[in-house]
């Protein structure tokens, strides 16, 4: 699959955030595209995979997220976060939408939104692990619909030692498309290392999240896997 390349397709020699992103699960179901091309905006059409498109449920542990030339500032820059994502294609190529985006920082919640478009909402959170299984739970505060929710629990398997072409579909992404403020479609262009990946096998999984963001309930079956993290780069928003 030469379109999802497994690194950075270019170096950000000016990224407006540096973070790292920590004890990730991605959490995917396949999606009639016409259920998925249904939510997004004009300019984006959804990207498939065996005739599928694939919606992704993504907790993790946001660390340190800031500007490169600010100093860290713990624990206000580091917290949860659970995501609700899908693929797609615009004009500057492959990237990744982003339904709805849960994290503990309200201040967070407003920055993202005003100055990315990002559709960040406030919510409560936990990230339980000990050396073979990770647990997170999420709860929505605001906006509407308040208590959206997702438990999630893995059991986390082996490394995987080269990624098969789903696995590069589904984590091989390099950018992410947005409303910009104005009603604008904005892209973002993001670096990090290549996705160290392990399998996982779900043990407990509840969600309201993917029917929060439009979208029909899940149904078909779900799969897993897991990654210990990376350090990313984001661009600064260009108009689309």
């Amino acid at each position: 699959m030469d379109d999802y390349p497994v690194e950075a397709p270019g170096t950000l020699r000016y990224p407006s955030l540096t973070q790292q992103w920590q004890r990730l699960t991605f959490v995917h179901w396949r999606y009639d595209p016409g259920d998925v091309q249904a939510i997004l905006p004009d300019g984006l059409t959804v990207d498939t995979f065996d005739g599928s498109a694939w919606v992704g449920l993504v907790p993790f542990h946001m660390i340190d997220v800031r500007p490169p030339f600010i100093a860290t500032l713990h624990p206000l820059t580091t917290f949860p976060e659970t995501n609700i994502r899908t693929y797609v294609r615009g004009s500057r190529g492959q990237g990744v939408w982003f339904c709805s985006l849960e994290i503990t920082r309200l201040l967070g919640v407003a920055v993202a939104r005003t100055l990315f478009g990002v559709p960040y909402t406030w919510a409560e959170m936990s990230i339980d692990q000990t050396s073979e299984r990770i647990r997170y739970a999420s709860r929505r505060r605001w906006p509407n619909p308040r208590g959206a929710s997702s438990l999630l629990e893995v059991e986390i398997g082996d490394r995987i030692d080269e990624l098969g072409d789903l696995e590069r579909f589904l984590t091989s992404r390099w950018a992410t498309y947005s409303t910009l403020p104005g009603g604008t479609l904005g892209w973002v262009p993001v670096e990090h290392e290549p996705w160290s990946l392990h399998s996982a096998e779900i043990r407990e999984l509840s969600e309201t999240l993917t029917v929060a963001a439009g979208l029909p309930p899940t149904t078909s079956e779900t799969i897993a896997h897991y990654s210990p993290g990376v350090t990313a780069r984001i661009g600064f928003p260009h108009r689309a």
